[in-house]
């Protein structure tokens, strides 16, 4: 009776490596889970992109003063970092495949999503410092290295020449005085705070569009009672005025 319960050696044998099967699948399958949705190309993971995703946000454009930097220079010094490897979805700097339907959506549009920010890429690429010309400048080298035919703003005495004195270049307030707005003058005009008239508010806003757009946008500078000259902000009077024009137009 006693050798009926004996094992014979070879199923012992079979049994043992059966386990050791089923321990080396669950290493693999832990293994995978592990490290699922971290399998990135060679591409993504250089040096250079790497730097490109942690710098930060608004580090200035090495090069000539603001207002006559050239496209060239702007792609080189920042757009290069993403448009160079194609990272984060941006088109691919002389792919034209890539750029063919953006370029068919026109230069406005281009210029809009530049200036503003779309998708991955942040306003301006990241260049706080730069004008709105100069973002068109690159945009525009980008495209015609790509297929693109764009007309490129000048560069130079032209696109830095001032306005006339008691004038305030123009900045579209939808885009540029939004973005102004949402960084500097909500803090006290969403809510109304220390007298300033609300956003949106007709009745608030009514005696002061009245005294004309001029004489608005020159009490702003200056500031006016509790409120700083420019609200702190510290960028050009032509974003500013934009800014106030943004606040005047969502009050009529």
């Amino acid at each position: 009776m006693s050798n009926e319960n004996k094992i014979a050696p070879a199923q012992i044998i079979k049994v043992l490596l059966g386990i050791i099967a089923f321990v080396v699948v669950v290493i693999y399958l832990l293994a995978k889970l592990a490290t699922s949705g971290f399998d990135v190309n060679a591409e993504v993971m250089t040096k250079e992109a790497v730097a490109a995703r942690l710098k930060p946000v608004g580090e200035s454009v090495a090069g000539d003063p603001p207002g006559s930097r050239t496209g060239e220079g702007v792609y080189t010094t920042l757009c290069a970092s993403c448009h160079d490897a194609g990272l984060a979805g941006s088109p691919r700097f002389g792919d034209a495949a890539a750029w063919a339907p953006r370029i068919g959506k026109g230069e406005t549009m281009l210029f809009t999503h530049a200036i503003g920010g779309f998708n991955a890429m942040p306003a301006r690429g990241g260049g706080a410092d730069l004008t709105d010309d100069e973002v068109k400048r690159a945009v525009v080298y980008m495209v015609n290295k790509s297929g693109g035919k764009f007309a490129e703003p000048a560069a130079g005495a032209a696109a830095g020449a001032s306005a006339p004195a008691g004038e305030v270049a123009a900045a579209d307030p939808a885009i540029v005085g939004k973005k102004v707005y949402d960084a500097a003058c909500v803090a006290c005009h969403a809510a109304g705070v220390a007298g300033a008239p609300k956003f949106g508010d007709k009745t608030a806003w009514a005696p002061r569009i009245a005294k004309g757009e001029d004489a608005l946008v020159a009490s702003g500078i200056k500031g006016l009672n509790a409120m700083p000259p420019k609200g702190t902000f510290a960028g050009p009077d032509a974003e500013f005025k934009a800014a106030v024009l943004y606040m005047v137009n969502a009050a009529k």
